[in-house]
């Protein structure tokens, strides 16, 4: 009895060992995991440059499509597709027989027009002393003057005839109206041109200067109204700072531009309104046809600059983790102005001084605490700069 009184003692303590572990393992178990250690921004301004791009398709200063206005054989074509002529120079020969023969009829007619002013003028001349002498009667005089006015008028007609048949003969060579490129063209010699063709001779297009037409929303619209000085559209146009050209390749065109002029009226379609800005061509770099983005700059004193990698988005919102006092985050949406490839521009949301996290934002939530592990704000602008 006194053995299995001892036994049951041991059994009874083992017990109460293993209990006390079994409650600690479980109160380790449900002790919450130490706050992650996530790097924090600190919010600051500084100077930058916005840019807002828009599309756009180029267009040469002036582009011509190049049309016969008599019809007939093209006979001669003296230039290439794709070649630079200057203003005078022939482009195409339609084939003017035709047209000089009419010349030639039209120029005799006027001959003999003339020589019957010359035989009106003598009977004139023939009856005027006779009636003067009372030989013959007025009537005869009145008649022979309406014979001459009529020959008068009948070499008037012939001479403008003459004309209009050298102006057919002249529009047999056709020459270029402006200085340009050639574009393509579809007709070849021999083939019968009309002046009601549908497809013209040729496109010339003068580029010494491209026009870049794009579009800007209402509000762009407003935005740019109030963002440059001028009691007028063209005054605000003439403070406007110059644009960029962002081509195909997405290289930036060397030469800046300038906005000209702003279409009349929105359309009612799209709400847009057109726009222009006039870029330098002379080495013929840029042709009509050509697409790009014309990039218009707007500077900023100061403004509020965010890494990118410091927000997220839902649902079409961007965010920002801001860090509490109590070392807690919390979501907070944010209005974005501008960005550049590694920042956001803040212009609503935000404050100089705030505190955001920087990096590790993928598995936080509301109310979650963290160890905030501060970096230099400056630093990290000088190692990426705007």
């Amino acid at each position: 009895m006194k053995i299995f009184g001892k036994t049951r003692i041991i059994v009874l303590i083992a017990s109460i060992i293993l209990l006390q572990s079994c409650s600690k393992a479980a109160e380790n178990t449900n002790q919450a995991p130490p706050a992650p250690e996530l790097p924090v921004y600190t919010v600051i301004t500084s100077p930058a440059t916005v840019y807002q791009e828009f599309p756009t398709a180029l267009e040469g200063k002036n582009n011509v499509e190049i049309r016969s206005q008599v019809d007939g054989y093209l006979d001669k074509i003296y230039v290439e597709e794709g070649a630079y002529v200057r203003a005078g120079q022939p482009l195409f020969k339609i084939d003017s027989r035709s047209y000089g023969e009419q010349m030639n009829m039209a120029t005799a007619n006027l001959q003999v027009a003339n020589a019957n002013i010359q035989k009106a003028k003598v009977e004139v001349d023939r009856l005027e002393p006779l009636v003067a002498a009372k030989v013959v009667s007025e009537v005869q005089l009145r008649t022979a003057k309406a014979n001459y006015a009529a020959a008068v008028a009948a070499a008037s007609q012939a001479k403008a005839t003459v004309g209009s048949a050298r102006i057919n003969v002249g529009f047999t060579t056709i020459t270029a109206p402006v200085s340009g490129y050639i574009g393509r063209i579809p007709y070849k010699k021999g083939s019968l041109i009309s002046r009601t063709d549908p497809s013209p001779l040729t496109l010339l297009s003068d580029i010494s200067e491209i026009y870049a037409y794009f579009s800007l929303s209402e509000m762009d619209f407003i935005a740019f109204q109030n963002k440059y000085p001028g009691a007028t559209l063209n005054e605000k146009l003439k403070n406007m700072p110059q644009v960029d050209l962002v081509i195909a390749d997405n290289s930036t065109y060397p030469e800046k531009g300038k906005m000209s002029i702003v279409d009349g009226q929105f359309d009612k379609t799209t709400g847009a309104i057109s726009v222009r800005a006039v870029f330098p061509n002379a080495n013929g770099v840029l042709r009509t046809g050509n697409t790009g983005r014309v990039r218009m700059p707007q500077l900023f004193d100061k403004t509020l600059v965010i890494p990118q990698e410091s927000t997220y988005e839902i649902q079409d919102k961007t965010y920002v983790y801001v860090v509490g006092k109590d070392k807690k985050v919390t979501g907070k949406p944010v209005t974005i102005s501008g960005k550049t490839n590694n920042y956001y521009f803040i212009s609503d949301g935000l404050s100089v001084g705030d505190k955001i996290v920087f990096t590790g934002i993928g598995t936080l939530k509301d109310g979650v605490a963290i160890q905030p592990k501060t970096i230099s704000s400056d630093s990290l602008l000088k190692a990426r700069p705007l």
